[in-house]
C-alpha cells in the first residue's frame, strides 16, 4: 500500500509488542513514521528524546520507518506531514473501547485520514509499557520483553 502511514503513543518504553505494531505496518505501507507523544495524564520514565533514541535504535533494520516526536493534537500532526492512514495496535477487547473514542474524534475532526487498527500477536497481548517498567523497577527479567536497547536503558534507569 502506498503512502505515509503514522504509529503514534507515547512509547515509555518501546516494547516487542509495538515494535510487532511497527513492523507489520512497515511491510504494508510505504513509510511508516512513528510519533512519540508526551501523554499529560502519565508520568513518563524517559524523556521524548531518550524514547526517540529507543525507537531509532530499535527499528533501525527497517529502511521505511522514521521516527519524529510531537506535541500537539495527533491529526494536527498528521495533517503537517500529510499522512493518509494512523496505525493503532489493540491487545484485547479492552482496548477497543479506549481506541473507538478516540477514532471517532480523530474522525470528526479530519475525516479524510483513516484509522487501521492491528491486532498485536498473541504472545504480546500481555504486554504494555506500564508492566515492563514495573518489573524492570524490581530487576526482574525483561528480556524477552523488550529490545535490548530498552532492557539496557532500564537496567541503567533502575541502577542494578
Amino acid at each position: 500500500m502506498s503512502g505515509l502511514a503514522i504509529c503514534p503513543g507515547s512509547f515509555d518504553p518501546i516494547t516487542y509488542g509495538h515494535l510487532d505494531i511497527i513492523e507489520r505496518a512497515a511491510r504494508v505501507f510505504d513509510e511508516v513514521r512513528v510519533v512519540v507523544f508526551n501523554n499529560q495524564s502519565k508520568s513518563p520514565l524517559f524523556s521524548v528524546e531518550e524514547r526517540k533514541a529507543l525507537i531509532v535504535e530499535s527499528t533501525s533494520h527497517l529502511d521505511n520507518v522514521t521516527v519524529d516526536g510531537y506535541g500537539g493534537l495527533l491529526m494536527n500532526y498528521a495533517e503537517e506531514v500529510e499522512a493518509q492512514v494512523i496505525i493503532r495496535g489493540l491487545r484485547a477487547v479492552s482496548d477497543f473501547e479506549y481506541e473507538m473514542q478516540i477514532t471517532s474524534m480523530n474522525r470528526k475532526l479530519n475525516e479524510k485520514i483513516e484509522t487501521f487498527f492491528v491486532m498485536t500477536n498473541n504472545q504480546y497481548s500481555f504486554l504494555s509499557s506500564s508492566i515492563v517498567k514495573e518489573i524492570a523497577r524490581y530487576h526482574g527479567e525483561i528480556k524477552d520483553l523488550v529490545p535490548d536497547a530498552v532492557d539496557l536503558a532500564l537496567k541503567e534507569r533502575f541502577q542494578r
